[in-house]
């Protein structure tokens, strides 16, 4: 790889860990290509992305990172990322749970680093659509409540005046 490649290459991982809501770095060794295609796909559906990297140019891209990023980045590395911090998790940890091989080593979110526990706590959170999913089913349900009680009263005299036009009838 000339050096012009591997500048190009570490400021786009230096973009990746900049602007992605979280990292997810895992150890991928022993995955078919199939597998990580499969992998690549899931990822995808959730809107997240995985690459794989090289060690050195990944600590060269984390320069100023806690000394516990660069302790992430070691034997064959891929990293998931996204900007919803929860997407790449997920699918990494039920990937992770699926295929034995496949490990999940942490992550980084921001400055902060997380260990494969963490990863997983951040997996079991909602993701960014489903909590916009949740705040517009909120702000819908009073007014849903509203319009059900101003229909009722309504309902209501309908429901005696055909009583008595029925009666009538009969």
């Amino acid at each position: 790889m000339e050096r012009a490649q591997k500048s190009e290459s570490i400021e786009t991982i230096r973009e990746v860990f900049k602007n992605a809501g979280a990292v997810v770095v895992t150890h991928y060794m022993g995955l078919t290509v199939a597998q990580l295609t499969d992998l690549r796909h899931r990822l995808r559906q959730e809107g997240a992305t995985l690459k794989v990297v090289k060690n050195t140019l990944a600590q060269k891209a984390l320069n100023g990172a806690a000394a516990e990023a660069h302790e992430l980045f070691k034997g064959p590395v891929a990293i998931a990322y996204g900007p919803d911090p929860v997407s790449a998790a997920k699918v990494s940890t039920q990937y992770a749970k699926e295929q034995e091989k496949f490990t999940i080593v942490g992550a980084m979110m921001g400055a902060q680093v997380l260990d494969a526990a963490g990863v997983d706590a951040l997996a079991k959170l909602p993701s960014l659509d489903q909590l916009r999913a949740k705040i517009v089913g909120l702000l819908q349900a009073p007014a849903t409540k509203i319009a059900g009680v101003l229909q009722a009263p309504a309902a209501q005299l309908a429901r005696v005046l055909n009583a008595y036009a029925t009666k009538d009838a009969a």
